[in-house]
Formats: structure tokens, sequence, C-alpha cells
């Protein structure tokens, strides 16, 4: 007899082979995931396909918003994979999640305050001053109604299925191209017209924000504590429309808000290390300074704090726009459509051990408001390889 895994118990049992028959794994639930990933990355290959056989994002854009078919079927394979996949695996709900304790931990639990007061020492030792005279100074431009905050203004942009809907501490707008349940307001973002700030008390902009009306053509700016963008930069074929959403968001921002950026990518953590440099200089460009930074095994997760009102005006010219790349960028329409064919390529332990021959170089430090690694340490060398930084 040969010991076999009791899948339930977890406990070995001795079962004759005659009698023994597998236990049916989660093929058909695998499958099913795999069928609508599939309807998911088509959309975006589609995408990007046009964008290099036409190079007119706008005209792209405008005729991907007038398929409604494509957008329909796109917007229930998210709901699916959301509501009976991520869910199960933790994949989804754990970005949500995540943005849900960064911004607790920011508004409610002091975290705005203490990046504030690092701001004021920085700028004050930039000035001049002594540490004991920095740490004597009031500080003069921390908001003193931070634990008076009430629920935290949340946009979450290309929402789908609206997930921060359940939470209290929220008062959630949740937009997108085609939304896939009545909660989501039906807007395109790339277009969106901001109008100035309102000038209103706390409570009244709440009440603003409840009588919205769909779609939304229009809102004003500087209205949201917080901006998701969740799985949403990757679906844009140009790095161009890529920028432009970030710097709605920065517009739509309130001053110190937060903008939580979450892109999938399933590959060792350090493999798009330059990718996400690339990126961070490239927000940060726009007036805002990384706040955290995480890599889960499918994906990574960012925030930003919105630090300055206003942006340089020069940024397009100086290319910043073309850092918010990603590898898809690059591929030509033969590799996509190859994508999903298995290919010979350095594995994790390859990627362990070329990283084990830098461990004997000197630590380069660099600016993290958290002060912690983060599940990610990228050394300084790594900005002199990257040609998008070069090109900047």
């Amino acid at each position: 007899m040969d010991p076999r895994d009791n899948v339930e118990t977890g406990e070995t049992e001795n079962i004759p082979e005659l009698f023994y028959v597998p236990i049916p794994d989660e093929a058909p639930n695998k499958n099913e995931k795999e069928k609508l990933s599939g309807v998911v990355k088509n959309v975006h290959r589609k995408l990007r396909r046009k964008y290099r056989e036409v190079g007119d994002f706008d005209k792209i854009w405008r005729e991907h918003c007038e398929d409604e078919q494509t957008l329909s079927e796109y917007a229930l394979a998210m709901k699916n994979l959301a509501d009976n996949h991520w869910a199960v695996n933790c994949e989804g709900e754990g970005r949500i999640e995540w943005c849900r304790s960064v911004c607790q931990e920011y508004f409610l639990d002091g975290g705005m305050k203490r990046m504030l007061e690092k701001d004021e020492k920085s700028a004050m030792l930039t000035m001049g001053l002594t540490a004991a005279s920095v740490s004597a100074q009031p500080y003069s431009t921390i908001p003193s109604s931070i634990s008076q905050l009430g629920k935290m203004r949340l946009l979450d942009v290309g929402s789908c299925f609206n997930p921060f809907l359940k939470f209290d501490e929220f008062l959630t707008v949740g937009i997108d191209i085609v939304p896939a349940v009545e909660s989501v307001y039906k807007c395109d973002f790339l277009n969106l017209q901001l109008q100035q700030p309102l000038q209103l008390a706390g409570d009244a902009v709440e009440a603003f924000l409840r009588q919205l009306h769909n779609p939304i053509d229009t809102l004003p700016a500087q209205l949201f504590h917080v901006v998701v963008f969740s799985l949403l930069l990757s679906y844009f074929p140009s790095p161009y429309q890529r920028w432009i959403c970030c710097k709605k968001a920065h517009e739509l921002l309130e001053l110190h808000g937060l903008l939580l950026i979450i892109t999938p990518d399933s590959s060792h953590q350090n493999r798009h290390a330059l990718m996400m440099r690339s990126w961070r200089v490239a927000v940060e460009s726009l007036g805002f300074k990384r706040y955290k930074y995480v890599k889960y095994s499918h994906m990574h997760l960012i925030a930003f704090r919105k630090v300055s009102l206003a942006t340089t005006s020069d940024l397009v010219s100086r290319n910043y726009p073309e850092m918010l790349y990603i590898p898809q960028d690059f591929h030509s329409n033969e590799e996509e459509d190859c994508a999903d064919v298995p290919v010979q390529i350095r594995s994790d332990f390859e990627d362990d051990q070329l990283a084990w021959g830098f461990t004997e170089l000197p630590d380069t430090p660099y600016d993290s408001d958290s002060g912690e690694s983060q599940s990610s340490s990228v050394p300084g060398f790594h900005e002199l390889e990257d040609p998008i930084l070069l090109q900047s």
C-alpha cells in the first residue's frame, strides 16, 4: 500500500492501490480563471497592437470607449475574477486591504503628522538651522484637524465593482468606463474635465459627493483625500496616457492626499526594479513623494503623498511621461502573439544568484518616507543602466 495524503485533514492514510481514486484538483476552477484572465489580457493586447500600428492614442482610446461589447465582456470578466477567484486566493482582496491599511495609518494613526514633521525638519536643516533649533520650531504647516478628518474621500478609478464601498471609513466614488455594478459611476477618466476647487466645509463637500449625477464628466479639483489606481495604468497602451492619469490624480487630490498605485507583475521582485524606479521618478516629478512600497507575488503596490499644489510646466519636454513605461511597451506584435507560449527565461534562483553577486557592494542610501526597505532594495547603480532615466 502506498501512503496517500488526505487533502481535507492533512493526515496521511494508507489506501490500497486498487481502490485509490485521485481526488479531483482545482482544474475546472483554474481553467475558468485562465479563460477570464485571457479576456482581460486580450483587450490589453488589442489596444497595444492598435497603438503600435496607428500611433494616435486619442483616436484608439475613443474607438475603444465606443466598443460596448468588448467593454462589457471585460467588465464581466474582471468582476468574476474578483468575486470568484481573487477573493478566494487573497490575490485581489490583498490589494484592497493594503490600500485600506495605508490610508488608516496615514490619515488616522499619525502617519501624515510624522511625514509633515519630517518634511519641516528637512526644510529647516536645508536652510542651515541646527538640529536643536529645528526640534524647538513649531510645525506650523501641519493641519490641526487630522484627527477630525471624518470620512476619507476616496476616488477609485477603474473601479469596476466598487470594492471600497463596504468600508465605513471611506466616502467612496467609484468610476469606470463600463461599470460592472450600479454603485459605480460611468466616467472616462482620461477625458474628465476639472473645475475650480470647492470652497466648502468638509460636511458640505461630502454632501456634494453624495449627490453626483451619472455619468460624471466634470469634477472640482482638490476634492479627494485618496485616489486609487488599482490595476489601471497598465490598461493604457501609451506611457503618456498613464502620465495624464497621474497628473489628473494630483489635481484631484487635496494637499497631503494619497495616490495609491497597484500594477500587476508576477515576476521576481527585483526583475523590474528599474521600471519601478523610473515610475517613482516620474510620479514624484508631478509633486508627489513616495510614502510606501511593497511587492506582492503578483503586483507592485505604491503609495505617494501629494507634497505640492503645483507641478513644473516643462515636464513633458523633459521626457518624464515616457518614464511610466511597462515591459509590454517594447514588445512587437509578434512577441505579443507569443506572450502565452512558455519561453526559457531566467529563473528566480538565477535572479537570487545574480543579486547575491552584488551583496558586497556598499549600501547606497535612498530617500524613503517610511524608512523601511519595504520588501525591495534598489541599489543606486541601477539608475545608470536605465535608458529611460538617462534620457530624462
